[in-house]
């Protein structure tokens, strides 16, 4: 009889782990969703698992039997980096939710995200009324204590709710850091800067595999500075100092996780136009790291970025007896670089058009690049375009300036101020004109 009852048991289990579950649900409004991707986050990357089509705004997604339990972000536009929500799903429920662009992804039915959900709403509701007290100018010490205890309160009842779950890493590892009795706004910001990190383990594998600890430590990189005013440059001095701190704790992870954190720190300091920023992760980290886990292809596209970034010397174009460098005319403010071909239809209508109109600008000189595979049809055209200076690329796409520029598509725009530094890149004619004018 005990074998028999071992058997069912075991048979009900593998029935049950083998069952595939689903995550479906609504996303509004309707008309702006059409696809829905899902991957399982991994340290550092992430992985193809299932899509569904979403039709009149409803969805349904089937997860393989074999998809294991952890962090999936759910794609539903491009880019995918900017137009996804991240779910748990623990092989062993159903999730339903309804989404939104305003108000991100709601549970109906998940209590693995339900717990999480709530909690997130519950702690920035209870860290809210905390800065509120601060922006106030109160410094009532028993004010202070109660709004510090919601917080443990708060914090100790959903750990224990969650305990058991998947959830229950993220719940722990976002525990707040609040000094326990009431100090200056400054030694408040002072105290939360140096235990940011306190309940974080960089060493566990479902915060690894998430977004978790990404966005934390990109929150923390960009966001605890001083609270006096700072210049751009001191700006990006305290940025770095945060960088510096932030690897300490990274520095016992796999490199693949390393990679993606410094190169979501570079991404984000490119964002924010912070180029000593984005420049000393390149150097200081991203470009071994991107070495070591075979991500060459990053390192070319950044040093592609900062050629052509503004602010950056544009690189040299020659042709005859003359290039780029030594143009030297005292009633020229700007230089326009086109590049463009006598076989694109399109450059053939905008390129005389800025020709007609720049007639009568002599602060705007141009030198278009023509993209060719030879020279008889751009013979012909540049004729017709006599003010501009002109210079062959042969080759076409695959030519040294169209690969110098990194030319995707004709007619392409670059603005340069009267000593050759990149001031634009306008990706359209109308956005040129408004640039010039």
């Amino acid at each position: 009889m005990k074998n028999i009852i071992t058997i069912l048991v075991t048979l009900l289990f593998t029935i049950h782990t083998n069952a595939q579950n689903t995550i479906s649900g609504s996303f509004s409004p309707a008309k702006d969703f059409t696809w829905l991707i899902a991957y399982r986050l991994k340290p550092g990357t992430q992985v193809y698992v299932a899509d569904t089509a979403i039709k009149d705004g409803k969805f349904s997604l089937t997860m393989p039997k074999d998809a294991l339990a952890g962090t999936y972000r759910m794609v539903y536009a491009v880019p995918q980096e900017e137009f996804y929500f991240d779910i748990i799903y623990d092989g062993l429920e159903d999730i339903v939710l309804s989404f939104n662009t305003a108000d991100g992804a709601r549970y109906t039915k998940s209590k693995e995200n339900m717990i999480l959900s709530k909690y997130y709403i519950s702690i920035n509701d209870a860290k809210q009324k905390l800065i509120d007290f601060y922006v106030a100018g109160k410094t009532n010490e028993k004010t202070y204590s109660q709004l510090t205890k919601s917080l443990e309160n708060i914090q100790e009842k959903y750990e224990k709710e969650s305990s058991g779950l998947i959830s229950y890493h993220f719940i722990k590892a976002n525990k707040p850091s609040i000094p326990s009795k009431y100090g200056t706004i400054q030694k408040y910001v002072k105290h939360k800067k140096l235990n940011y990190f306190n309940y974080i383990d960089f060493k566990d594998n479902i915060l690894l595999s998430s977004g978790f600890i990404s966005d934390k430590v990109t929150n923390y990189v960009f966001t605890s500075l001083p609270l006096e005013q700072l210049t751009a440059e001191q700006t990006e001095t305290e940025i770095i100092r945060n960088i510096k701190k932030t690897d300490y704790y990274s520095l016992g992870c796999s490199n693949k996780f390393r990679f993606h954190i410094y190169y979501t720190l570079w991404n984000q300091a490119v964002a924010n136009g912070m180029n000593k920023v984005s420049d000393y992760v390149f150097h200081n980290f991203l470009k071994d790291l991107a070495k070591e886990t075979n991500n060459t292809e990053v390192i070319k596209s950044i040093e592609t970025h900062n050629r052509l970034r503004i602010g950056a010397k544009a690189p040299e174009i020659a042709w005859k007896n003359n290039s780029l460098s030594n143009l030297k005319e005292d009633t020229t403010q700007n230089y326009v670089l086109v590049f463009w071909s006598s076989s694109c239809s399109h450059c053939l209508k905008e390129v005389p058009k800025l020709h007609e109109y720049l007639k009568a600008n002599n602060n705007t000189k141009v030198i278009a690049i023509g993209l060719e595979d030879d020279d008889i049809l751009w013979k012909q055209e540049t004729k017709r375009l006599n003010n501009f200076t002109h210079v062959i690329s042969l080759g076409k796409w695959e030519s040294t300036y169209a690969k110098i520029y990194n030319i995707q598509a004709t007619p392409t725009y670059f603005v340069l101020d009267k000593d050759k530094k990149i001031t634009a890149k306008p990706e359209t004619y109308e956005e040129l004109i408004k640039f010039l004018e």
